[in-house]
């Protein structure tokens, strides 16, 4: 089971970072989802953390990590615009997506998501 934390309201120019328990999948990924909008996978990460992947439109500002020892998927953002208001949610596979990792048709288990809103 994963269970996303962490989602506010900020105002434009402000950061948050976004949890997700339950992450001993080998492949994890955050994923957002607008109203209206398509689902959009922003950044994925391997079992360890040696190797990630970003959408352009997040690769500067937000970081994926992981702690291993604590079971925990996180998702730092920084410089948050009007834009990036959406539910935001982590989702795993159990085995290696293929390209990018940032195809959410490719992965198996999802968290119910938390809500991040950016006021301008």
């Amino acid at each position: 089971q994963l269970v996303e934390s962490g989602g506010d309201s900020v105002q434009a120019g402000g950061s948050l970072r976004l949890s997700c328990t339950a992450s001993g999948f080998p492949f994890m990924a955050w994923v957002r989802q607008a109203p209206g909008k398509a689902r959009q996978g922003l950044a994925a990460i391997d079992r360890d953390g040696s190797t990630t992947n970003y959408v352009g439109s997040v690769r500067d500002r937000f970081t994926i990590s992981r702690d291993v020892s604590k079971d925990t998927l996180y998702l730092q953002m920084a410089g948050l615009i009007p834009e990036d208001t959406a539910t935001y949610c982590c989702a795993a596979s159990p085995s290696r997506p293929p390209g990018t990792w940032l195809d959410t048709d490719e992965y198996t288990y999802w968290g119910q998501g938390t809500q991040v809103t950016v006021s301008s």
